[in-house]
């Protein structure tokens, strides 16, 4: 018994279990990686399509033949080279027949090889193959001792290392695999446009990657679409690694009722009836609005996705959206990770095309070499022929006294100084050769067969001529199969910009006094006559009204000021829209505003973008207790999430109004105790943007203030408005206020009594406006300009809106432009913005340029040109 367990004992190796497990799984790994998951850099082949290939062309499967079943294929790779499972291997053969996935199909399938929407085929007993014209290019001179060949799994026959292709494989079918520890993705690529830069190369072997795609510019996908943007087309060339952005094709078809987004190509390797049916729940759920329906009208003719649009929706924007929140715009992710001389490598163009081209180079030495020595082979047995020709009498005569075939070759050999082969060739001889014509052809073949050792030898020996026959062999296979590009490229991307969602529409923004904001389609006031009651208004917590409202379009930037003199950046599409009876969104949330200050002075800009619009602009601040400042707009111009310091405010003192001017404007300040003084703005110097200011207006004091100022641009046709806080107001001439220096009193612009209240807003109009006024109340009222009469300064003014509630008073005074226009501009503005639109679709070079294009502005409407729009963006 002891000595039975020291025998047992004996037998037990003992072992670290960490190292086993390391390297059992290296072995595992390194089995997966060069025998399953990854393509060789030579053919673009893993093992199982290199042996499905192998497999039908060894059982006759040729493109000249008839179809086979798929099961007798898969039961032929599986019984001789590819010992797996066999739902692999009609997976991978399945695959090769899809034009949705290979941009150049290596085999042809007959019966249901799936579809484009993701339907599985059918089972291999029901489905038929062969190979295509291309799938037998791959393996030209295969015969010809081209590769290297190896023993299957059991010894039992020989297969190839690799494919002797003609077609740079890896490149124009692409590839993905997932290994262990690592993966590839390769796109596919136009074959013309690679055997071109293969051409490129062999011509250049130091060619750079710039180089390279002049030839090949871009992945050319099976499915079509549009790459935009080539950033991520070089980095994977340059590196193996990128992130190319592709769109689908998609047009915009209008009838009588609706427009209708049309999609013929969609992204490579999107699921079109996944894609359908998130697009309609997205559109059930809320997220997407502007679409009435999605129908899948595909066919023979090819691929036709229709999505209705609403006949309120932009279909634009519908479709921006749709880039933006489906899959019809997508990315594919390039990882070119190869086997390279079995070790897997991530690999750039210039490398693929590197090896690829080596390959060949190999190939064509090893094809040469063969076809020489058949031809010298051949030609050696010739030579006999033609001896035994040119003395067949003795030849004759020799055969006929021999009394075995063996001792005829001898006899041969000895008289002709012959070897066996040759010997053995003439004794085999038919008596037809003897004849004159046969004669004439052995001496024709044997000059020919001269001729081709010649050049055979040629090859080998030069390496210029070498390359000219890998080039045009290259060429050949360009020439029968090449096709143009289907997938389009934009070189340069376009990032969604924000405004590609949203018409340039009118809106009014408004700014209740605790804080909360909204936007409001300007079509929803409407115009009252002079005196009216008004409309509701914004619904507001107890003790909140309506304090600020500014006209503004979707596109323009609004500059927020707050009385501590801080400055917050906002675009009109980012306020929340409300109804013009909601409340609106806390201010608060939106700004980083500190919770003991508030929004007092607000300006809305077209753009920020404009290096000389920025430069040759000025802010123009003005305090409550009479400081004026100016800065260049530049200094504004560079959005930050925290908001910047625009101006230094003393102990006590707040913003009360900002204007922008052009520098050579004039400005009227205006205080609660109906003074007004005008002056020059080049009075004040340009100061830095945390600066205090100097002194503009001289108050009368106890609780007197600034409460506005106007920057004057055409004093001929613009008039002074003044509303009083008891919804008394007139309008002046610009000329009836003298010019003064800056710090004065000023001179008195409305009669203030108990029955007007003091003054609370100054505006500089034309009959062009119109006035949004509201009360504390909340009551709005819109009244044309036109309908106030201009009267003496001095003057108490009219009646403008009548105050239901006691104790209720003015609390914001806005103009807009009169509704006359609004109607004609609104709709000049909607045209505008889709032609931009299209213009993207059309060219989007033109992107770069968008938000600065966009105009004009609905809200401003002015006669002068340059000055006009100061004014007009200002107020």
């Amino acid at each position: 018994m002891d000595e039975n367990q020291t025998i047992d004992q004996d037998r037990i190796l003992k072992i670290n279990i960490e190292e086993e497990m390391k390297s059992s799984y290296i072995d595992y790994s390194m089995s997966v990686i060069v025998a399953r998951a990854l393509p060789d850099v030579r053919d673009g082949f893993k093992p199982v399509h290199r042996r499905i290939l192998y497999g039908m062309l060894g059982i006759g499967n040729t493109s000249t033949n008839p179809y086979k079943k798929c099961a007798r294929v898969v039961g032929e790779v599986l019984g001789k080279y590819h010992p797996h499972g066999d739902s692999s291997v009609y997976g991978a053969l399945v695959r090769m027949g899809q034009d949705w996935n290979m941009r150049y199909k290596l085999v042809d399938g007959q019966g249901n090889f799936g579809s484009v929407d993701g339907d599985s085929p059918a089972a291999m007993r029901y489905t038929e193959c062969r190979l295509s014209k291309m799938g037998e290019h791959v393996m030209d001179d295969l015969e010809k001792d081209t590769v290297d060949m190896t023993n299957n799994f059991d010894d039992t026959l020989q297969e190839p290392t690799v494919m002797p292709t003609r077609i740079p494989n890896l490149l124009v079918n692409g590839g993905n695999g997932i290994a262990v520890g690592m993966a590839t993705n390769m796109p596919t690529h136009n074959l013309g446009e690679v055997i071109d830069s293969c051409c490129a190369y062999i011509d250049n072997p130091d060619i750079d990657t710039e180089g390279l795609m002049k030839f090949l510019p871009a992945p050319d996908f099976p499915t079509g679409a549009t790459i935009y943007g080539l950033q991520g087309v070089k980095d994977a060339y340059e590196t193996g690694r990128g992130r190319i952005i592709i769109r689908a094709t998609a047009d915009i078809e209008s009838d009588d009722d609706h427009d209708k987004i049309v999609i013929t190509e969609i992204p490579y390797g999107v699921n079109k009836q996944q894609l359908i049916e998130y697009i309609a729940e997205l559109v059930k759920e809320g997220k997407l609005d502007g679409i009435s329906n999605a129908n899948d009208e595909s066919g023979r003719q090819g691929m036709r996705i229709v999505i209705d649009v609403k006949r309120d929706a932009n279909a634009n924007v519908v479709l921006n959206k749709l880039f933006k929140m489906t899959a019809l715009q997508s990315s594919f992710s390039v990882n070119c990770i190869a086997l390279v001389k079995g070790r897997p490598r991530l690999l750039c163009l210039k490398e693929c095309i590197k090896y690829f081209v080596e390959h060949r180079h190999e190939v064509t030495i090893r094809r040469t070499q063969y076809d020489l020595n058949k031809a010298q082979e051949r030609a050696h047995i010739l030579e006999g022929l033609i001896i035994a020709c040119d003395n067949i009498d003795e030849v004759v005569h020799i055969i006929r006294n021999s009394k075995t075939p063996s001792e005829a070759q001898s006899n041969l050999e000895q008289r002709f100084n012959l070897d066996e082969l040759q010997s053995k060739a003439i004794v085999d001889m038919r008596l037809s050769q003897l004849t004159g014509l046969r004669m004439d052809q052995l001496h024709t073949e044997y000059e020919e067969l001269e001729r081709q050792i010649d050049y055979f030898n040629q090859i080998l020996s030069d390496p210029e001529l070498c390359k000219k026959v890998m080039k045009d062999d290259l060429l050949e296979v360009k020439e029968k199969y090449g096709d143009v590009r289907r997938t389009k490229i934009k070189p340069y991307d376009h990032e969604f910009n924000p405004e590609d969602f949203y018409p340039n529409d009118p809106v009014v923004i408004t700014v209740s006094h605790m804080g909360y904001i909204k936007r409001t389609p300007l079509s929803e006031f409407r115009e009252q006559a002079r005196g009216g009651v008004g409309s509701k208004g914004a619904r507001h917590r107890e003790q909140d009204f309506t304090e600020f409202i500014y006209p503004a379009t979707m596109h323009q930037t609004m500059l927020f000021f707050t009385k501590k003199g801080r400055c917050y950046w906002l675009k009109c599409y980012e306020i929340p829209e409300g109804g013009k009876d909601s409340k609106g969104r806390a201010i608060q949330n939106m700004l980083n505003i500190e919770p003991d200050d508030a929004i007092n002075a607000i300006l809305r800009l077209q753009g920020l973008n404009d290096e000389e619009f920025i430069n040759s602009h000025y802010v123009i601040f003005a305090t409550k207790n009479g400081t004026v400042k100016k800065t260049t707009l530049e200094a504004y111009s560079r959005p930050r999430t925290n908001g910047v310091i625009a101006i230094n405010i003393a102990e006590g003192d707040e913003v009360v109004d900002v204007r922008l001017t052009n520098g050579h404007n004039e400005l009227i300040m205006a205080n609660r105790n109906g003074r007004a003084v005008r002056f020059d703005e080049n009075t004040v110097r340009t100061m830095g943007r945390t600066a205090t200011g100097v002194r503009g207006m001289r108050l009368d004091g106890g609780d007197d203030q600034v409460i506005g100022m106007v920057v004057v641009n055409n004093p001929e046709e613009e008039t002074i408005m003044v509303v009083s806080e008891n919804g008394y107001g007139k309008r002046s001439q610009v000329e009836d206020y003298r010019v003064t220096n800056r710090g004065g009193k000023g001179v008195k612009t409305l009669n203030i009594t108990e029955k007007t209240g003091l003054l609370v807003a100054i505006k500089n109009v034309t009959d062009k406006n119109d006035l949004m006024i509201i009360n504390k109340s909340g009551i709005v009222i819109r009244l044309s300009v036109a309908d106030c009469r201009v009267m003496g300064r001095a003057t108490q003014g009219v009646k403008l809106i009548n105050l239901e509630k006691k104790n209720d008073v003015i609390a914001s005074v806005c103009k807009v432009m009169c509704s006359d226009l609004e109607a004609s501009v609104e709709e000049e503005s909607r045209s505008n913005w889709t032609r931009k639109n299209e213009e993207i679709q059309n060219d989007i070079n033109s992107t770069a340029t968008l938000q600065s294009d966009f105009s004009p502005n609905p809200i401003e409407v002015e006669d002068t040109a340059k000055s006009t729009q100061d004014e007009s963006v200002s107020d």
